[in-house]
């Protein structure tokens, strides 16, 4: 999506680590006007799918998974990192290993938002090595739900959490997929 490529050439940096800075309009400080497109784009590629719900994970995935909850009309939940006192019942839970945290964390979902009647679109900001998507998926299975799909927002295409999941079959669409970032800029996937 050119609309998102020429904002992370402009406003995007490249960090050490491969890590691609986007946090002045994507997942710290969030460009309102730029998430309801990139959600017009997620719904143009998921556009008849029966979805029900929009799955995403804290904190970061919260503000394009909303945008997406609004453009599909459906509900929104996002997986916790931690159980707090307000969660009742039963939990979803999977381990997942956080790139950038450097630890493992449990994502969990109480059982009350998801179920067998349910088909989910996952949607989140990034996709490097895909652990956060593996555990979002392992919900979705636990509850019995039907996976419609995932929507990326920015795709690290050096990093190997794409295809992994497009390897199990999995439907997966990114906004932009980052071929090589390093001190001299970052090259685009061509084919998004």
């Amino acid at each position: 999506m050119k609309l998102l490529e020429d904002r992370i050439r402009k406003e995007g940096k490249v960090l050490p680590g491969g890590i691609i800075k986007v946090d002045g309009f994507l997942n710290h400080r969030v460009d309102p006007a730029l998430m309801k497109d990139l959600a017009k784009e997620i719904h143009r590629y998921f556009p008849d799918e029966g979805i029900t719900a929009i799955l995403t994970c804290e904190a970061s995935g919260i503000a394009f998974g909303e945008a997406c909850a609004e453009e599909f009309g459906v509900p929104m939940v996002f997986a916790k990192k931690a159980k707090s006192d307000n969660i009742e019942g039963g939990l979803y839970q999977s381990q997942i290993f956080s790139y950038t945290y450097k630890k493992t964390v449990t994502l969990i979902v109480a059982k009350d938002w998801l179920n067998a009647s349910d088909k989910v679109l996952i949607v989140d900001d990034f996709l490097a090595n895909g652990e956060a998507l593996r555990g979002l998926v392992e919900i979705v299975r636990q509850a019995g739900a039907e996976l419609a799909g995932i929507g990326i927002a920015v795709e690290k295409g050096f990093q190997p959490g794409g295809k992994k999941l497009r390897d199990q079959g999995i439907k997966l669409h990114s906004l932009a997929i980052i071929e090589s970032a390093d001190e001299n800029g970052i090259t685009f996937r061509e084919e998004c």
